[in-house]
């Protein structure tokens, strides 16, 4: 196979194979499609059956069919309308000795769509072939059930087909809208980590390196009072950078759950939903932040595609060592307890010795309340700080 071959048969950066391959779908998810064609095997029992002439046109012009199908998928989008007419053209012009070609037709309809992000253009263009079709059916002289069935597939299957495709497409934009907060945000957590450290220490490491030469230099000189003084001066210094850098840690550990309601904020006012939200507290043990915040992905997730929903709310509640998160939302309800991924968030909630409790009244919205005791982890955590600090 010659280069130049292997390059036009090469999907296009932005082709609908690419964007299915982006979206972690495999690339050939649409071939499913090509089952349809058992149309062209199921159109001679309706009318003269299986002759010379039919095996001779389907042989000849199957593998051109195959070739513009995979086109209409591997090509920019642009080109993508060049292969979908050359399926119509296709079809009209086999039609007057190849009934099956109408299949043909149905295929450059559906995949016309694909072309266009605006519906009505769209619904134009298969109007107007179809238009063209049926005068060349009445010419040939076909039975009056193609003037119906032809069009109402085209429009049935294109317009079904297409909007799931736009769905995708806006799910991935979404995807990717939310990646981007992410990015962002951890972006901006590694430039404030880098100035909080360069603030925190720099100053501090040169006032304790100062210290310490001034001590061994009066040693030297025989003034061990005054160098013990330095000594423990610069011993103060560096317990009170540690417990600034201490502050700090606990500080950067909190990111997690800021930067996932950010994404969430983003993600349901894209979807027309206002969410209004508090923080967690900044000495949550990390294990306990990362999976709510987890939870909290989830949860936005579900609203925004289930619930229906023009409000949502996340209330963070401290009493004692009892913490509580609530996620709530004024949709349509009527979740069962393991439905929409609720089985995977028990399951995450459990991991760190949670509950989780919903309520989800049909007509009257979703809550999720997680509740975990921060005792558990603060007896893991705190031996580790002793030992620093005794250290």
């Amino acid at each position: 196979m010659s280069p130049a071959l292997v390059q036009w048969l090469k999907p296009d950066p932005s082709s609908m194979i690419e964007r299915s391959r982006a979206r972690g779908r495999t690339p050939w998810m649409d071939g499913v499609h090509l089952l349809w064609s058992v149309w062209i095997f199921i159109v001679p029992l309706f009318n003269h059956g299986f002759d010379m002439r039919w095996l001779g046109f389907t042989l000849a012009t199957y593998p051109i069919f195959l070739l513009f199908y995979y086109k209409c998928l591997s090509s920019a989008r642009g080109a993508q309308e060049v292969f979908a007419l050359a399926l119509v053209a296709l079809c009209m012009a086999t039609l007057p000795w190849y009934p099956s070609g109408l299949t043909y037709f149905i295929y450059g309809c559906v995949m016309l769509g694909g072309c266009y992000r605006n519906m009505r253009v769209y619904l134009l263009w298969v109007v107007t072939l179809n238009v063209f079709v049926i005068t060349e059916c009445v010419y040939l002289g076909f039975s009056w059930p193609s003037y119906v069935s032809i069009p109402l597939t085209t429009l049935i299957i294109g317009v079904t087909v297409n909007a799931e495709r736009s769905s995708d497409e806006k799910d991935a934009e979404l995807k990717l809208s939310h990646d981007e907060v992410r990015r962002l945000a951890a972006t901006a957590e590694r430039e404030r980590i880098g100035r909080d450290l360069h603030d925190l220490l720099g100053h501090t490491l040169s006032l304790i390196t100062l210290k310490l030469e001034l001590a061994r230099k009066l040693r030297e000189r025989g003034q061990e009072q005054a160098a013990a003084r330095e000594a423990d001066e610069a011993e103060r210094v560096a317990r009170h950078a540690l417990a600034e850098v201490r502050a700090a840690v606990t500080g950067i550990r909190s990111t997690d759950m800021a930067a996932e309601l950010a994404s969430a904020r983003l993600l349901l006012e894209s979807s027309g939903v206002r969410l209004d939200y508090e923080t967690l507290p900044a000495d949550v043990p990390q294990q306990v932040e990362r999976t709510l915040a987890l939870v909290l992905r989830e949860s936005a997730t579900n609203i925004a595609r289930h619930a229906r929903a023009t409000q949502a709310w996340v209330k963070v509640q401290v009493d004692g060592p009892q913490l509580t998160l609530c996620i709530a939302d004024n949709g349509r309800g009527g979740l069962g307890d393991e439905g929409n991924g609720l089985c995977g968030l028990r399951e995450r909630v459990a991991g760190i010795h949670g509950e989780l409790g919903i309520v989800s009244a049909r007509g009257k919205g979703t809550r999720l309340t997680i509740r975990v005791d921060l005792r558990r982890f603060a007896a893991r955590e705190l031996p580790a700080s002793d030992q620093e600090q005794a250290a």
